[in-house]
């Protein structure tokens, strides 16, 4: 099938291109439940999450605020910790290079998918979709189709949440690049960080005990700096018995008594 020079091949190959560029690539790893409930620009109707009761919420919206320049924003009023955080709305207008990929995968390639897999007068509203134009219906779902994408192009099936802990261990380790707030960037995950210590950041142990057997050096040096050992008292004996040179640490010290060669009666015979 080929709709507009753009075929079902290619058209799934941009939806996977602009999955996986949200899922860890422009963004920090957000939340598959946020992804997959991800709603395009076109949609109109009621939210479409399942507990949702308020009545002027849009959803987990993509929108796009202007068309030249493009801009886009996301908006995701629904995610793990929203009614943790008082209801606080993770936003953030999306990167140019993302939005530009999104754009192009939001006109003819998804169109053409649409077409392809279901009847006339159906339609989807949620950006990404499966294999059936439909959305993805759990995240067990979306793990299983974002493995066995990673498959056909010759990697490994890893678990999209592991992007979580690859990204949050780079962020966390003494050789972390410039780039994002902690902070910043965990909210965007839908998390804090002390939830990263707790289930993402897998050197948080075996690096904090590191930082401190290394600080403890400098430690140490700046002790004996400011605190330096006192010097020995190189004080001789005044009842040297012999040769022998005693040295005490002090003028309480007793000493020990030393016997000369010519003290020792040798018996020869």
């Amino acid at each position: 099938m080929q709709q507009q020079g753009v075929t079902v091949e290619t058209s799934r190959d941009m939806h996977d291109a602009a999955l996986a560029a949200m899922t860890f690539s422009h963004l920090p790893p957000v939340r598959l439940s946020c992804i997959r409930s991800l709603v395009v620009p076109a949609y109109t109707g009621p939210c479409l999450h399942p507990d949702c009761k308020e009545p002027s919420c849009e959803g987990n919206r993509l929108s796009i605020t202007s068309e030249s320049p493009l801009l886009m924003h996301i908006q995701l009023p629904h995610h793990k910790n929203a009614r943790k955080w008082g209801k606080a709305v993770i936003e953030f207008d999306v990167p140019s290079d993302l939005a530009q990929l999104l754009h192009t995968y939001l006109g003819a390639p998804r169109k053409a998918l649409l077409e392809h897999h279901l009847l006339i007068g159906d339609t989807c509203p949620y950006v990404f979709m499966d294999m059936h134009g439909r959305g993805f219906v759990a995240a067990a779902v979306l793990t299983l189709y974002w493995q066995k994408w990673l498959v056909s192009r010759g990697g490994v099936p890893m678990n999209p949440s592991m992007c979580r802990q690859v990204f949050v261990d780079e962020r966390q380790s003494n050789s972390a690049t410039a780039g994002p707030s902690n902070q910043g960037a965990a909210m965007v995950m839908g998390h804090s960080v002390k939830q990263w210590d707790k289930w993402y950041d897998m050197q948080y142990h075996p690096r904090l005990a590191q930082n401190a057997v290394d600080g403890m050096q400098s430690w140490r040096a700046a002790m004996l700096q400011s605190h330096p050992p006192a010097a020995p008292d190189l004080t001789l004996s005044s009842a040297l018995h012999c040769g022998h040179v005693l040295v005490s640490d002090s003028e309480e010290s007793r000493y020990q008594s030393c016997c000369s060669d010519s003290d020792i009666d040798i018996d020869l015979d």
